[in-house]
């Protein structure tokens, strides 16, 4: 591939690879059977869990267990607009609004209360993890009441250093002991080391897949916005350990690669500035989110969200490792670094700042974070309010106010820079990938 700046042909948009189905479509059926095969189960009388997003799934698969995804779920319920009236039911129920729009979503639903989204099986058993948000345990524990269902838990602590010490590997091959027993008793089955490694080894191909699809950001103009990324996370959550999302994730890279060559992006506007997108994205106003940014030519091209499910590892105690690497829970030494590394590699002018009500742990660092890099980067950076479930903490003027003051503070940089013969952005082929699960140990 060329080092040379592709240019964009205006309006060509990308087309799929020769005798294939397109990527986006392949990853959507991937999401409808991996919700297929947990109903099929049920209705043969098999156990179906529910797990949260980061829970080392690979050892439910050693059993052969099906299991969907919660907060999958409730995005899903969310960008179909039935989010709130879910977590009106929760309210009505006794749950604090407070609380994030995702647990009230899935609370509602684990109540009985019906919606018009995606359905997935109610659950006879629940895998809870927290190391994607300290607020996961009440609310597994909550379905695990509600049901009277087992549940079982894998206690990730915070992680407050860059490298993971020894004897916090140590504590965790110990929860991966306890959870292993546990889903013996559960199934009656032993633990199936083959199916464990074939686990792996899939979840593995998977991740590289999808941080490959996500490296393709780094070219200018960009294959794609950040937000086709987004509409492909049901696949990263839910389906990590499924052959299928490893192979849809190949396709996608394949047509990105295509797209590359071939000057053409789904992103079919112009691309004059291009910045970092903050947070978990308001599900119920992804075109509230989308046009005042299209409007104004600005392109996300780097998010933090998208690649950090994408981890790898060899060994079970790297494993083990890696999944103490989550958003919420990495120290902001590392928080800063991820982002500003993506932020040189993808070439962003600005950043946008989503400070999410309903996940406090994520955005009570962002002052902190946000302000490390503003200054490393010497890039503006605006905050706006928001939600990823619940619309009512949303404003959509509010939002498209901060983005015409973030563009105009991109643009008279970016004209400044001109006036002084200075280059806007370069990207070149051996740009370095990022490593999301790189982890010292």
């Amino acid at each position: 591939m060329s080092e040379k700046v592709l240019e964009k042909i205006p309006g060509k948009k990308p087309r799929p690879i020769e005798g294939k189905k397109p990527a986006a479509q392949v990853l959507r059926d991937v999401v409808d059977a991996v919700y297929g095969d947990a109903w099929d189960a049920k209705q043969r009388g098999e156990l179906v869990g529910w797990s949260s997003s980061k829970f080392p799934i690979e050892l439910a698969k050693a059993f052969d267990l099906q299991v969907v995804y919660p907060e999958n779920h409730a995005a899903t319920t969310a960008a179909k607009k039935d989010g709130l009236r879910l977590c009106q039911v929760a309210e009505d129920a006794g749950y604090d609004n407070d609380i994030c729009g995702y647990a009230r979503i899935s609370l509602a639903f684990a109540l009985g209360e019906p919606t018009d989204s995606r359905k997935m099986p109610q659950p006879d058993f629940v895998l809870c993890c927290n190391n994607i948000c300290n607020m996961m345990t009440k609310w597994y524990e909550n379905i695990a009441r509600i049901h009277d269902i087992p549940m079982i838990m894998i206690d990730i602590p915070y992680q407050n250093t860059i490298d993971v010490p020894e004897e916090k590997v140590d504590y965790l091959m110990g929860q991966f002991e306890y959870a292993i027993k546990e889903l013996e008793k559960l199934t009656g089955k032993k633990f199936d080391e083959s199916k464990f490694q074939e686990a792996c080894d899939i979840a593995n191909r998977t991740a590289a897949a999808w941080l490959k699809a996500c490296s393709y950001m780094k070219y200018k103009p960009s294959p794609l916005s950040g937000f086709d990324l987004f509409n492909h996370m049901a696949d990263i959550v839910a389906a990590r350990c499924d052959v299928r999302a490893a192979e849809g994730f190949e396709l996608l890279s394949e047509e990105f690669e295509q797209s590359v060559r071939e000057g053409t992006s789904t992103w079919q506007y112009p691309e004059e500035h291009r910045i970092l997108f903050e947070g978990i994205p308001c599900w119920p106003a992804l075109r509230p989110l989308f046009e005042p940014l299209k409007n104004k030519g600005v392109n996300v091209t780097a998010v933090v969200y998208a690649p950090a499910f994408g981890f790898r590892y060899e060994t079970v105690r790297e494993m083990a490792a890696a999944y103490c690497k989550a958003p919420c829970s990495v120290c902001i030494e590392d928080g800063v670094e991820w982002r500003e590394t993506m932020a040189k590699e993808n070439g962003i002018s600005g950043a946008l700042v989503n400070f999410n009500r309903s996940c406090k742990p994520w955005s009570g660092a962002m002052p902190e974070i946000s302000r490390r890099w503003k200054e490393d980067l010497d890039i503006p950076v605006v905050y706006f309010d928001g939600d990823q479930a619940d619309e009512r903490n949303f404003s959509v003027e509010q939002y498209k106010t901060r983005v015409q003051g973030l563009v105009e503070i991109m643009e008279e940089r970016k004209q400044d820079r001109i006036a002084k013969g200075e280059e806007i952005y370069t990207n070149f082929e051996n740009t370095k990938e990022t490593d999301w699960s790189k982890t010292t140990i």
